[in-house]
């Protein structure tokens, strides 16, 4: 890594090169959600990449050689930030001059960005650390992913004044479904019995449930590395359940699912996904789902649990 680091701070002038080949800029984002919204906002004027593979675990992932390279060569550069994206800061910062002539976005710098946060039951694998870590996954309230499209489209539009007034009518179009979901959200909250999400698994949905007024219960914070809760959270979740009559047990993409297993088994709430976003799996991404279909998603069983 250090090699190939030091190799753009010597020669830059590959880059330029290999961006403007095809006269498209060219798009890299880390992970599904900003991906996502580039396809939209952009469609065939820019060449875009999503650099964690479809289908892998997001929070564990590090980039190979050819992926650094990659970034350093790429106009736009778009990454989550916060713990699990430490590395991404690392390649940038050593990057010194060479990061100058890419342009990035980090989304935790596009929204007002909260905390993770242990609630009553949650398992804190970072206890003992005295750093606050926050909270990474903003695009799950349609709201934030709103303000991440607006960044998005503005930084396009810089790099490629030419195909400006297209980026911006697909944004504008776009902010129009970002405001529909946002309305159904409401309107289901509203209209609800509870408002009370339990997770067994990690919970990534913090943003969501401050821009809904929703309370949660879950085994770890968002960011968590760890997947094995002790018998305390467990016994801890499954009296939630039972005590305050909870239908529905979520949890997460791309999970191994053995402790919704255990709870739904013990309490016969169903077991139902409710998908962050953070990454698909690669049928879904080769399928052309997107974050429209997977909020939509969302929306339908959140409604199980909550009326």
């Amino acid at each position: 890594m250090i090699i190939i680091l030091a190799l753009f701070s010597a020669g830059g002038c590959r880059r330029e090169k290999s961006a403007k080949e095809d006269g498209k800029i060219s798009v890299i984002s880390v992970i599904f959600p900003s991906y996502d919204f580039v396809r939209v906002i952009a469609g065939d004027k820019v060449s875009l990449r999503m650099l964690l593979p479809p289908g892998s675990e997001s929070h564990s992932f590090e980039p190979s050689p050819k992926d650094i390279i990659a970034i350093g060569e790429c106009d736009l550069f778009i990454y989550p930030g916060g713990e699990n994206a430490k590395w991404v800061d690392r390649i940038l910062k050593s990057m010194g001059n060479s990061i100058d002539k890419i342009r990035v976005l980090k989304l935790l710098d596009l929204v007002d960005a909260v905390e993770e946060e242990i609630v009553e039951g949650m398992e804190d694998d970072d206890a003992e650390e005295e750093t606050t870590a926050f909270d990474e996954h903003v695009w799950t309230s349609p709201l934030n992913a709103k303000l991440i499209v607006a960044a998005i489209t503005e930084a396009l539009c810089d790099l490629d004044n030419a195909n400006a007034d297209f980026y911006r009518q697909n944004a504008a179009d776009y902010s129009i479904h970002l405001d529909e979901l946002d309305a159904a959200y409401r309107s289901l909250v509203a209209g609800s019995k509870r408002n009370t999400m339990v997770f067994g698994d990690r919970f990534p949905f913090r943003y969501l449930a401050d821009a809904y007024n929703l309370k949660y219960f879950a085994a770890f914070p968002g960011c968590s590395t760890e997947t094995e809760p002790s018998a305390a959270t467990v016994a801890f979740l499954i009296n939630k359940v039972k005590t305050e009559h909870i239908p529905v047990i979520f949890y997460m993409e791309l999970s191994n699912e053995k402790m919704a297993d255990t709870i739904s088994e013990a309490t016969g709430a169903k077991k139902l996904l409710l998908h962050s976003g953070h990454n698909v799996t690669k049928k879904d991404f080769d399928s052309g789902t997107n974050y429209l279909d997977l909020q939509k998603a969302n929306i339908v069983n959140l409604r199980k649990a909550l009326w």
